[in-house]
This record gives structure tokens, C-alpha cells and sequence, in this order.
């Protein structure tokens, strides 16, 4: 929490360090907009600090912050309408858009921040990685889930365990194409985040060039990317499959059904090129597993032994069956 309280004005700052541990773990977002009651996200609740109200003075001091005192520094971000900072946090804006011709040049007279907290979660992909392991090699996978349900939180993990290996699966040289330095959190190119010994990353690069980038430079075994969606990234993993690498991305969806549909991704599984689809579902604890495809749709079956999926820890034996085994 050190990254965030730093850029938050000091009277902010006072209220958050009044929150107990016991809740502080459990802080997803702050919602921060001006002249407007503060809003704390956790996971099972939320709530609105009306005693709390950033003033637009506020809303400078923060952009401040986030721009070490120059706004030029923030132009791409402001453009992309999002600010990622150390520790893999990531800060949301909302405000005047200035447009060019059509295109989005800027986001001014900032009026949301909504800060996103990066949590690290050591093990919560050690079962599900097991399944995506056949024929002595990792498949090529694809991670289904609406914003807010894991996916790089489940990636990030992926790329420590498959880089690590254990006695039943051998170290692989990973490769992570992190666009919003939200995987690795990277400062000045340096993982913060543990994403394993024998991972590399390309920092704040498009997803499409920085694939191609990594194939051409670090030979990877593994390629893992987040949020893909365009046709450039689609061309990037085409290319990537090609060349013998895994691929191991996720995109925004709540149903298998519907992403097939999408016509940018539709190269993707007419060629059948991910033979694993692990979709997600929203609750209170991030990568919980609603079922898992074979390259056709199809749920798999689970493994002759019963297993039970790290990321769940509901209380409720059925939904402990459900999300934990298929």
C-alpha cells in the first residue's frame, strides 16, 4: 500500500491508515472523484467516506503525484486513460476527452481517479496449471473472465510456477508481454512482482510488436500476454504458434459462447489454436474457476483425483464443488 498512500493528498492518506488490517487486505479500489464522497471497494463490501470529499485541489495533487510534477510525462497515459504505477497498481481516470479527428488525443478537467490495487497472490494458479499440462508441454490457453475476476492475477502466478517448474513439470523460459505493468510491475524494467527465475518481460509495449519482439530476441518457450483483443494481436499469436510457442493470454468475457462470436478473434478458434479455455466467474475472491474447455467448448473432465482450486475458499460445499472441480 506504501505506492498508492504516497500519491494520495495527506489527509487521504490519514483516513486509509485508519482502516483495520483486517479490512486493508481485503481493499480492491478507491474511488476517488471530485467534489464527491470517497468510495472504498472491498471484497465482500463497500463503502462511502461521506466525511470525505477530494476537492479539485485534491485532483490535482494527485495527478501531480502520478506525473512527478509534469503533465507532459503523463501523455501517453492520458490518452490510454489509465496510469500504472509501482507495484503494479493501476489508477483509472474519467473526464473531458480532447479529440482529434475522431481519435482521443487526451483525457483533461480529470474528474474520477479510480485506483486499482495490484494483490500478488503466491499459489492461487498452482492447481489450475496442473490441468493445463499434457503430453509432456503446457497448451495453449486462454483465460475468460469480466474485468475484476483474476485473470492477471492468475497470469502472473502462471508465469511463476511454469518458470520455476517442479518434480513433475520442467522449468520453462517465460516471456511476458506487459502492455499496463500490471503483471510484472515493473520499475525501471524490473519485475517487482514474483513472476519467476527464468521470466522475462517487455514492459509497456504494444501487445502486437512486443510478442513479435520477444520471439525475435529472447526465444522464449512460453509467451504470456493480457487482454488481447485486436487483430494485430491475433496476427502476433498466429506468428507465435507458428513458431512453436505457447501462448497463454486472457480477454474480456463472461461466456465462452460470446467471445467466439467476436469477429477479431475469430482466426483464433476457427483454427482451433487454444486447446485450453478456463472461464471465470466474479466473486469475492479473484481467479475462480467457472469451468474449463477443450479447444472445442467442450468441459473437460477432472483428473481422476478430486481436485480443489487454490483460489476457492467459499464456505459452501456446493459452490466449493462446482468452482473447484471439472
Amino acid at each position: 500500500m506504501d505506492e498508492i498512500l504516497r500519491i494520495l493528498p495527506p489527509h487521504i492518506e490519514d483516513e486509509i491508515r485508519k482502516i483495520p488490517d483486517t479490512d486493508l487486505i481485503q481493499l480492491q479500489e478507491i474511488r476517488y472523484r471530485i467534489n464527491r464522497p470517497l468510495e472504498l471497494i472491498f471484497d465482500h463490501k463497500y463503502e462511502c467516506l461521506t466525511h470525505v470529499i477530494p476537492t479539485a485541489q485534491d485532483g490535482q495533487f494527485l495527478l501531480n503525484k502520478l506525473g512527478d510534477h509534469s503533465i507532459y510525462r503523463l501523455e501517453d497515459e492520458l490518452r490510454e486513460g489509465y496510469i500504472t504505477i509501482a507495484g503494479g497498481h493501476r489508477v483509472g481516470l474519467s473526464g473531458k476527452v480532447n479529440t482529434d479527428q475522431g481519435t482521443v488525443k487526451a483525457i483533461r478537467h480529470i474528474s474520477s481517479y479510480n485506483i486499482r490495487i495490484a494483490k500478488e497472490k503466491i499459489g492461487v494458479a498452482t492447481s489450475l496449471v496442473e490441468q493445463l499440462y499434457q503430453n509432456d508441454d503446457y497448451q495453449n490457453t486462454l483465460i475468460i473472465g469480466p474485468p475484476q475476476t483474476g485473470k492477471t492475477t492468475l497470469l502472473r502466478d502462471m508465469a511463476r510456477i511454469m518458470s520455476q517448474g517442479d518434480q513433475n513439470h520442467p522449468s520453462k523460459k517465460v516471456a511476458i508481454i506487459d502492455e499496463r505493468s500490471e503483471i510484472a510491475g515493473c520499475i525501471k524494467g524490473v519485475p517487482q512482482h514474483q513472476v519467476g527465475m527464468r521470466t522475462d518481460v517487455m514492459d509497456a509495449c504494444p501487445k502486437a510488436e512486443g510478442m513479435m519482439m520477444m520471439i525475435r530476441s529472447m526465444s522464449p518457450e512460453i509467451l504470456i500476454v493480457d487482454e488481447i483483443g485486436s487483430e494485430a494481436d491475433v496476427k502476433a499469436i498466429m506468428e507465435a504458434v507458428y513458431a512453436g510457442v505457447t501462448i497463454i493470454s486472457t480477454v474480456h468475457g463472461d461466456r465462452y459462447e460470446a467471445i467466439k462470436q467476436r469477429p477479431s478473434l475469430a482466426k483464433l478458434f476457427h483454427q482451433k489454436v487454444f486447446k485450453r479455455l478456463v472461464v471465470l466467474e466474479r466473486t469475492s475472491t479473484p481467479g475462480a474457476v467457472q469451468s474449463l474447455l477443450d479447444g472445442d467448448g467442450q468441459i473437460l473432465q477432472s483428473k481422476k483425483r478430486c481436485v480443489t482450486y487454490e483460489v476457492d475458499r467459499s464456505s459452501s460445499p456446493t459452490l466449493r464443488y462446482n468452482v473447484g472441480r471439472i
